[in-house]
């Protein structure tokens, strides 16, 4: 195998530019509409009902509202979580294609189950007109089995659709700027879709009809597994090439067991670069004298990959090494989105959410305004400021530099937070700190919107920067890295609030007695250490490089 001499992620096989040849004329643009019309059909499917499931609970089958809480908080988590194992399914074992068509079956089962518990009674408990409590009749063992076989089958489907997609999407074109460009329209359909199931799903399941509500679910979920189908014939799908997290484990294994060589001690020294070839060029593929067992009698090295490993090998594990500070610089990004939303809401049931004479705004629906942004953001980005950008430099950003540039959007976005939430305490203690709210709730899509902008340049930035960076044979677990913060975040966040709620006196059941606006002050502060953070790992990373 012949590596290039450059390290990391760079090095690959010559037989990818056969690979490439073969597929030239498959991918490109034209399989866009096919990957986007699919994961918009899953999206709203799967986020409408995740974001309905705790009232499902407590209205259909009497769950008390703890309880609800507590699953919803599982479901959310696992359908986070679950699609890693999904990616590390793809790269070692079956590729994205098949993955993705799996997931989506599993979540077609997953709809139908959901459909037939809201439209047979039988699978459901008697309606209970007083509030959840002793005296409503609980779901059967065998309603309940029904219902959570259907929650498992959209973790697992999930699982299989959500961060391959990306990485799908990603393969079918050549260029790191087509990939830049996917990643950005990604989000925008992810997002997207995000939006439709929080407001067009919930409406209608819960002010519709259930059972008309998973079933349009269902719909958009078959649309999904037939647009996959008839777009087959467009995709390039690079064949896995086997575990590369054994090979990774095999790269460590062969460093503890060199890691008292002195390469300066016996003389000329050859490194393994694999099929049987040796180079003058890391310990781990240093051929020592206790590999001698492994020459054939042609005189070649055959690989025993537990003591001698390919200098390529170890590249990517140094590769992914070195990636990783980048990558953990982001969780305090997704840990102020989660407190944001979290504190908005609470923030907009304590404000005036009228629309006119006779609408008033769920409180539920005010973070909407983030995806918004995101969405309308991103094209923005994509066709007027870093054209703009590239006039002015003579480059267009590199993706590590968008993540920077979020990073700093995202802290102005906290300390707008904090200004608008001082604004409302002072009108409340202007009217005697009664409750009555006089500040419109329209305020909060300020920081909202300013936050979702900063997200359109973080979240695509950093999936385009994994994705070129790790190495071949981990792309769809590069791809479910920038993911993984925003379920990361969500978790940290709820520790981090329930810190400020012990050792501060900010947090209050009834916020108009509270300082909010000091919570947001001090994740300012924070995500504006974590920035300095950011540029200390970028520093440290290209100096590497």
């Amino acid at each position: 195998m012949e590596m290039e001499s450059s390290p990391g992620s760079q090095l690959k096989p010559v037989d990818q530019e056969a690979q490439e040849k073969a597929g030239r004329k498959k991918g490109g643009w034209i399989t866009l509409p096919f990957i986007a019309g699919s994961m918009l059909g899953l999206g709203l499917a799967i986020n409408g009902t995740t974001s309905n499931l705790l009232v499902y609970l407590l209205k259909e089958y009497n769950v008390e509202s703890i309880d609800a809480a507590q699953i919803a908080n599982i479901v959310r988590g696992s359908l986070n979580l679950v699609p890693v194992a999904g990616a590390v399914v793809s790269d070692s074992y079956f590729g994205c294609f098949p993955v993705i068509l799996a997931g989506t079956a599993v979540n077609v089962l997953a709809f139908v189950l959901f459909t037939l518990t809201a439209a047979l009674p039988s699978l459901r408990p008697p309606h209970c007109a007083s509030p959840p409590g002793a005296a409503c009749q609980h779901g059967t063992p065998g309603q309940l089995a029904v219902l959570y076989a259907a929650v498992c089958l959209l973790a697992i489907g999930t699982g299989g659709t959500r961060f391959n997609v990306a990485t799908m999407g990603a393969d079918q074109f050549g260029s790191a700027r087509e990939q830049d460009t996917f990643f950005n329209w990604y989000f925008v359909f992810l997002y997207a879709s995000f939006m439709i199931g929080d407001t067009a799903v919930v409406y209608l399941q819960d002010g519709v009809s259930w059972a008309i509500g998973f079933g349009v679910c269902l719909a958009t979920t078959a649309a999904s597994f037939v647009l996959l189908i008839v777009g087959m014939r467009y995709y390039r799908m690079p064949a896995p090439k086997g575990s590369p997290y054994t090979e990774l484990a095999r790269v460590v294994v062969a460093a503890v067991r060199k890691a008292r060589v002195n390469d300066g001690a016996v003389g000329r020294v050859q490194y393994y670069v694999g099929d049987g070839a040796v180079a003058d060029a890391d310990s781990d593929a240093m051929i020592t004298a206790s590999d001698d067992n492994l020459t054939d009698t042609s005189g070649f090295h055959r690989a025993n990959g537990w003591r001698l490993c390919t200098v390529q090998q170890v590249e990517d594990l140094k590769s992914l090494l070195g990636v990783l500070p980048l990558w953990s610089s982001g969780i305090l990004v997704s840990v102020s989105i989660g407190v944001m939303i979290g504190l908005a809401i609470l923030q907009a049931l304590a404000m005036d959410r009228s629309l006119g004479a006779h609408f008033k705004i769920p409180a539920g629906s005010i973070t909407v305004s983030m995806l918004a942004a995101f969405i309308a953001a991103t094209p923005v980005f994509d066709r007027a400021v870093f054209p703009l950008w590239r006039r002015a430099t003579g480059t267009l950003p590199t993706p590590l530099q968008r993540v920077g540039l979020g990073h700093v959007v995202n802290v102005a976005g906290m300390v707008a937070a904090a200004l608008v939430e001082r604004r409302r305490l002072r009108i409340v203690h202007a009217h005697g700190g009664e409750a009555t709210p006089t500040m419109s709730a329209l305020w909060l899509v300020l920081p909202l919107g300013i936050v979702g902008a900063g997200e359109a340049l973080h979240f695509p930035g950093n999936m385009a920067f994994y994705y070129q960076e790790f190495p071949k044979t981990l792309r769809s677990t590069a791809t479910a890295m920038a993911p993984l913060l925003i379920a990361l975040g969500f978790y940290v966040s709820t520790v981090f609030v329930d810190v400020v709620r012990r050792v501060t006196a900010w947090l209050p059941d009834n916020i108009n007695q509270g300082r909010l606006d000091n919570v947001y002050w001090a994740v300012a502060v924070v995500t504006a250490a974590n920035f300095a953070y950011f540029l200390i790992c970028v520093t440290l990373y290209k100096n590497r490089k």
